[in-house]
């Protein structure tokens, strides 16, 4: 069973990179700012009607208004767009040398073990290591019968 204190610290640590990024980058703070500037003076200007249809009528004819709910729309797409980048960044230097090592490794392999190539390229392979004469002959194990 998992506890608490294991949740939070679960989600604490996986929203740990949004954090930090919210943190050092100032268009993504500015953008969720300004998304929160629009989004309150759209609020303040339809919570002071007393109906829901009154307010709906308001949005659907006044222009600024829906020029308001959508810069805040906009705001929000721009903060979606930079917190995703969180997510889409390289992973660091050596993990992703490894990793191309291993790709690079694994196409080898796959051109060595094909049946259809593999035969062509270890003949290919051994005349350019170790020459082309017949350095390979097996002697058998030396006793004359």
């Amino acid at each position: 069973m998992i506890n608490t204190k294991e949740k939070v610290a679960d989600a604490a640590s996986s929203a740990r990179p949004y954090v930090e990024r919210a943190l050092r980058d100032k268009e993504l703070r500015d953008n969720v700012r300004n998304a929160y500037t629009s989004a309150r003076a759209v609020y303040e200007q339809l919570a002071s009607r007393r109906k829901v249809s009154d307010a709906a009528s308001r949005l659907a004819g006044d222009k600024d208004l829906q020029d308001e709910l959508r810069n805040a729309v906009d705001e929000l797409r721009s903060a979606a767009g930079r917190v995703q980048s969180v997510r889409k960044q390289s992973p660091e230097p050596a993990r992703a040398a490894w990793n191309g090592l291993l790709l690079l490794a694994g196409i080898a392999l796959g051109i060595l073990l094909n049946p259809i190539t593999g035969p062509a390229v270890r003949r290919l392979l051994a005349r350019k290591l170790f020459g082309s004469g017949n350095g390979f002959v097996y002697q058998g194990n030396g006793s004359k019968t």
